[in-house]
């Protein structure tokens, strides 16, 4: 059967202070009303029966995200007892669905992204199912076509092309580049390079196998967990050998080293659509209504004079930013904490979290 997983992890903390531990990035409802993991699991109708339809995330926000998908159940979330990145929360997933069902196809997706138009998406997401189930021993990743020489993501560079399918041979992970690689990149255009989006599809069996064969360890630990799901022992299990698991992600610990090797095949599936990746602030004003001087508004009220690109957003309605002869700032309000920031600095935001911490405590976090 085929299935699909949304990760929903991560802290978010470079979207501090609205995402905080109680309510981190992908539960805050700043997308008209609406959060991230909402949306993210509103795509998936139409390609999974809703009972194939799962959320791998901590255990500490389990309550707060099955009660905020209308019909989720315990039974389709997959609570970590800590995070211990991306290969753990995958191999979670693909071990306990192979143990029932050996024939798993499984679409994995993250709560961080803004993609439109969502008929388009799925056809595309089809196209990956169809390729994972006629290639043998594939794992699909999709490919976004980059609109700048942006170095925060990797890039996928490409091959030749999977005859009787929708997608290439990823010839090379290249990480994240340095200014110079990007623009390279970027110049020699989607033909030769996408963004790595971080969305994939695969076979449980095929995946399983890729993690065995190249992060062992890990392996031996989910199959541990796997073993014990459907006993008495299934959260015991969990506890004790989830944490010990070596903490690294699905692209380093598997996706890269099968590119290099002749067992797997690692296909890329083109995304020709709007994608955002909902990581910053700055990211986060793109999704934003932007009045005639470009400045965004995520939430309150906002009264300018004589300002320009701008920011602001409030988790209270009807509490006012007015800001007076300035621009390209970032200002957030909410009950406890105010961000005032230059957007050229909103990467540092992860850093102001870490000293708040230090200095304040967990009250502010």
């Amino acid at each position: 059967m085929r299935y699909a997983m949304i990760m929903a992890g991560g802290s978010g903390t470079r979207l501090w202070p609205m995402s905080t531990k109680d309510q981190p990035k992908q539960l805050i409802p700043f997308i008209n009303g609406r959060s991230l993991i909402q949306i993210a699991m509103d795509r998936l109708e139409g390609l999974v029966p809703t009972d194939q339809q799962l959320i791998c995330a901590g255990i500490t926000h389990r309550d707060a995200i099955v009660k905020n998908i209308e019909g989720m159940t315990g039974e389709r979330f997959f609570a970590e007892p800590t995070g211990r990145d991306t290969l753990n929360a995958v191999g979670f997933v693909a071990a306990v669905l192979a143990e029932s069902d050996p024939d798993a196809t499984i679409a994995v997706f993250t709560a961080d992204h803004i993609i439109e138009p969502v008929d388009e998406f799925r056809q595309v997401v089809a196209s990956g199912f169809d390729l994972a189930d006629k290639v043998e021993n594939a794992l699909v990743t999709f490919g976004i076509a980059p609109t700048d020489p942006a170095t925060g993501y990797g890039y996928l560079q490409l091959g030749e092309a999977l005859a009787g399918t929708a997608g290439r041979i990823v010839s090379e992970f290249k990480e994240k580049p340095d200014a110079d690689t990007a623009k390279r990149y970027h110049e020699a255009g989607p033909e030769h390079y996408l963004w790595n989006s971080g969305m994939f599809i695969w076979k449980a069996s095929t995946l399983l196998r890729c993690i065995a064969k190249h992060a062992p360890e890990n392996h031996a630990g989910l199959m541990k967990i796997a073993a014990a799901w459907r006993t008495d022992e299934r959260f015991a299990v969990l506890d004790a050998v989830y944490p010990k698991l070596p903490k690294i992600s699905v692209d380093y610990a598997v996706m890269e080293p099968a590119s290099r090797d002749g067992e797997f095949t690692v296909a890329a599936v083109a995304m020709p659509l709007t994608w955002l990746d909902v990581g910053s602030w700055p990211s986060y004003a793109e999704v934003c209504v932007k009045d005639e001087t470009l400045n965004a508004t995520g939430g309150g009220q906002h009264i300018h004079l004589d300002s320009q690109n701008n920011l602001v957003a409030s988790s209270e309605d009807e509490h006012l930013i007015a800001t007076i002869g300035v621009k390209d700032l970032v200002i957030i309000h909410t009950p406890t904490s105010t961000l005032v920031c230059h957007k050229d600095h909103a990467q540092r935001i992860k850093d102001l979290h870490g000293l708040v911490g230090e200095q304040l405590g967990e009250a502010f976090l």
